[in-house]
């Protein structure tokens, strides 16, 4: 199987979208790296497929996908900082685009 290349996580409540791409490798499975920032979707044994910024502080899970998944599930995930709290649609990117 190939590694996705890329993906966008489109927020619930307004739209907006989010837009990632492989970055290397973390842990034998790919990472992806936020195109705007220093955002990272990534695999650990501990964690499971999840977000994370600066000083590994975890940001965002995947609801209802097993944690093993060898890439980031195409499911809605939570985010959470601080007070906040969104529920993103991962999308696969269409390569014909």
């Amino acid at each position: 199987m190939t590694a996705l290349s890329s993906f966008t996580f489109e927020r619930h409540i307004d739209g907006l979208r989010y837009h990632f791409e492989r970055d290397g490798e973390r842990n034998g499975r790919p990472a992806y790296r936020r195109t705007d920032g220093n955002v990272w979707c990534v695999w650990s044994p501990t964690d499971g497929w999840h977000c994370e910024i600066a000083g590994g502080l975890v940001t965002a899970h995947p609801l209802n996908s097993h944690a093993d998944d060898p890439e980031p599930p195409a499911t809605v995930w939570r985010s959470f900082k601080n007070d906040r709290s969104y529920l993103y649609d991962l999308r696969t990117l269409d390569p014909e685009a």
